[in-house]
């Protein structure tokens, strides 16, 4: 009796792990349209510090992001436990938030040049290379930045991976918050880590005497910025995806009519939600937009 009491009790905490475990992989799926703009945002927050200081930099994001979740986990769980109904507009909220940040970033793309993108980065370069600029109090300001970048992003991912474990019990909710919690941010911050110092890889290896280590030394050298262009390419396209798809399950009626029109598209079909909810984010990113950028027109002192 007592072996299989045992066996019994293993294969029960063998099942909770389990359903944790593929809880965690969903609500982490549901979150990559936050983690890919996490990602893009946070690679370039730190690629502005002097070489030697950008492993540090890192870490020390990484140990705020870190901080930034032992302060959300708690309060997404006490949402949960007292206040359950407010998931699903906190939900909509960070759906909205979403598909306003893509918009404004396809927004300042159009509005500005990129003689202006370049002015700002050369501006960047030339305080980094003034002799006068106290490197330690910018160093701290890009942290703090990033660190206030991180929680904002951060809270869109607890509240959307809090969405997909509303109706499960108190330790399943804590176990995937804070596995997602712990294993996004050692993603995040580790592939950031790896995109900083892609270039220093390459310069290293271009100085080898192999023509093979010098060959993709080169190829690194060339890769490193496209690579944090297309990261921002794919985080913005994701987070119209996931905003959008938070906005059409939210809406009454919207969910089922995707599902219809899924159908009638036959073998198109699959390419159906996915065009709709980037539409839906789409527009409604841009009505938060225009609201936004109306009440900063409408505020006193302001002018059009």
């Amino acid at each position: 009796m007592a072996g299989a009491s045992l066996l019994a009790l293993i294969d029960d905490i063998a099942t909770i792990l389990d359903d944790v475990a593929v809880m965690t992989k969903v609500a982490a799926k549901k979150t990559a349209g936050v983690l890919g703009d996490d990602l893009a945002l946070n690679a370039q927050q730190v690629s502005g510090v002097r070489a030697e200081r950008e492993l540090p930099v890192v870490w020390a994001v990484g140990l705020g992001s870190l901080r930034n979740k032992v302060i959300l986990v708690p309060a997404a769980l006490a949402i949960s436990a007292f206040l359950p109904w407010a998931i699903t507009p906190l939900l909509m909220l960070g759906g909205l938030f979403l598909c306003f940040e893509g918009t404004e970033k396809l927004a300042h793309k159009f509005l500005h040049s990129a003689a202006e993108d370049e002015a700002k980065h050369a501006e960047q370069l030339a305080a980094l290379a003034d002799a006068q600029v106290d490197l330690v109090t910018l160093e701290k300001n890009k942290i703090q930045g990033a660190i206030r970048t991180d929680f904002v992003l951060s809270a869109e991912i607890i509240v959307i991976a809090l969405g997909t474990v509303a109706g499960q019990s108190f330790g399943t909710q804590l176990a995937v918050l804070s596995g997602v919690a712990l294993i996004i941010t050692v993603a995040v911050y580790g592939l950031v880590a790896g995109i900083v110092k892609m270039d220093d890889l390459g310069l290293h290896l271009t100085r080898k005497a192999s023509s093979a280590a010098q060959a993709v030394g080169r190829f690194l050298l060339l890769a490193a910025p496209k690579l944090m262009k297309l990261l921002t390419i794919v985080g913005t396209a994701a987070m119209f995806m996931v905003g959008g798809g938070i906005l059409t399950h939210g809406i009454p009626g919207a969910h089922d009519l995707i599902h219809h029109l899924t159908e009638a598209a036959g073998p198109l079909g699959l390419a159906v939600p996915t065009l709709l909810d980037m539409l839906t984010g789409l527009l409604a990113g841009a009505l938060v937009l225009a609201l936004v950028t109306l009440g900063q027109r409408l505020r006193p002192g302001q002018t059009a």
